[in-house]
């Protein structure tokens, strides 16, 4: 998958597995800064229901670190913010077998 640069002031969202089958894009570019605590808030503004579906049961990356999206919303205004030209992906759980 190749994904173009984000447009100065924005980040990349990466989407996977449900996620892309949610959206249907492997990817949005939204603008930065954003706290990781209101992330999971502005994808439910675009495209209702992914909370429900998706968002809760899946891991967050920020630069390939994951991230605990609950532990950052208690954190309040310190929480960790998501910055230009940052990558961030929705990693839906994996079943192995």
């Amino acid at each position: 998958m190749s994904i173009p640069r984000a447009p100065q002031g924005h980040f990349t969202l990466l989407y996977f597995a449900a996620a892309t089958s949610f959206t249907r894009k492997q990817y949005d570019f939204f603008p930065a800064p954003v706290k990781v605590a209101q992330l999971y808030d502005m994808l439910e503004t675009k495209y209702s229901g992914i909370k429900a579906k998706v968002l809760d049961s899946s891991a967050l990356t920020v630069n390939l670190d994951y991230v605990d999206v609950g532990e950052e919303a208690g954190k309040g205004e310190a929480g960790m913010l998501i910055h230009d030209g940052d990558e961030v992906a929705i990693i839906p759980p994996v079943s192995s077998g």
